[in-house]
């Protein structure tokens, strides 16, 4: 028996919250079509739902229907609560820029820590002389880092008395839950093997999960369609570490080509050079392409008429720099 089926000791059907049982049934409703009861039976609800269990004659609620449905989970769960931090640097010596202990149900939890992604994460922007419209984008995908928090906090050891840690650095996003991968399950061969099956089924019942085993596709799809590396794994004994690294410029090219700013392979990978390096020369560009220098000039031209390069300095000295 897994521990979220496990009867949560100490607490008593007192501990749930019926709003948000209720909460739970309209959610449910609206996502999955299963229609609300008319009347409801809180007990036998919780029962159906494994959120509690019959002992000696006496209904309990288990550990599953505490960090759900509970008032205060952490009462009874001290190491549920999700710790995030947004670091100074690129490493956990830097100072705090901001930090929050979030408690409450594993849904709220969520919730919070998707505020304070969006307030931790960088939004920056850009515009050009083609769309004249300003371009901003956030440096993660929110759909990906908000789905490796909630697999942290479902498929997490909660045996394990360590926090859930989500760590944002300068260059990075470290997402750390106490557990390991099942065994016949991988980050490269990622199947449905639950660690907490309730948990993931009341998560999936109200939307949290979209499909079962989808996970980590759907965190590789979304940094993909936003043009930053798929996140890696580091696996040890007693924690998974899950990684997402940003690339500034792979996600603005990709907003310039929604914008509708047409560019070739050259010249996006040019614009990339030139905003890691500071600057591409016309030798440069066709050296590295072995084009002539009027094909180099044509193209980067066109750049600097986009408004994506300027062009500094003369003759032989002229280079272009990115304007994003």
């Amino acid at each position: 028996m897994g521990f979220d089926e496990q009867i949560c000791e100490g607490a008593s059907l007192e501990d749930i919250d019926e709003e948000k049982v209720s909460g739970y049934l309209e959610k449910r409703e609206e996502t999955r079509k299963v229609k609300k009861p008319k009347e409801m039976d809180l007990t036998m609800l919780l029962v159906n739902l494994k959120a509690a269990r019959e002992v000696n004659g006496e209904i309990k609620p288990t550990n599953a229907g505490i960090l759900f449905f509970g008032k205060n989970p952490q009462r009874f769960v001290l190491q549920s609560q999700l710790r995030l931090a947004r670091f100074a640097g690129k490493s956990v010596i830097g100072d705090f820029i901001d930090r929050l202990d979030s408690t409450g149900t594993l849904w709220e939890m969520i919730e919070q820590a998707e505020d304070f992604f969006r307030k931790n994460i960088r939004l920056f922007g850009f515009r050009t002389g083609i769309s004249f419209k300003r371009i901003d984008k956030l440096e993660y995908p929110i759909r990906a880092i908000r789905e490796g928090a909630i697999n942290a906090l479902i498929h997490r050891d909660y045996r394990e008395h360590a926090d859930t840690r989500i760590s944002i650095f300068d260059d990075r996003i470290e997402i750390t839950n106490p557990g390991r991968f099942p065994e016949g399950t991988s980050p490269e061969n990622p199947r449905h093997i639950p660690v907490n099956y309730v948990l993931c089924q009341l998560m999936y019942d109200i939307g949290y999960i979209e499909k079962y085993g989808s996970g980590i596709l759907l965190m590789k799809n979304a940094c993909r369609e936003n043009r930053i590396p798929e996140p890696k794994y580091e696996l040890s004994e007693r924690e998974v570490k899950l990684i997402f690294y940003p690339s500034r410029i792979a996600l603005l090219i990709s907003e310039i080509e929604k914008a509708g700013i047409e560019l070739n392979k050259r010249q996006k990978e040019a614009l990339e050079y030139a905003f890691y390096k500071g600057s591409i020369s016309n030798k440069e560009y066709r050296e590295a392409y072995k084009i002539s220098a009027k094909t180099a000039s044509l193209e980067l031209s066109d750049m600097v008429r986009k408004e994506l390069l300027r062009r500094i300095g003369k003759g032989r000295a002229v280079k272009y720099e990115p304007k994003i």
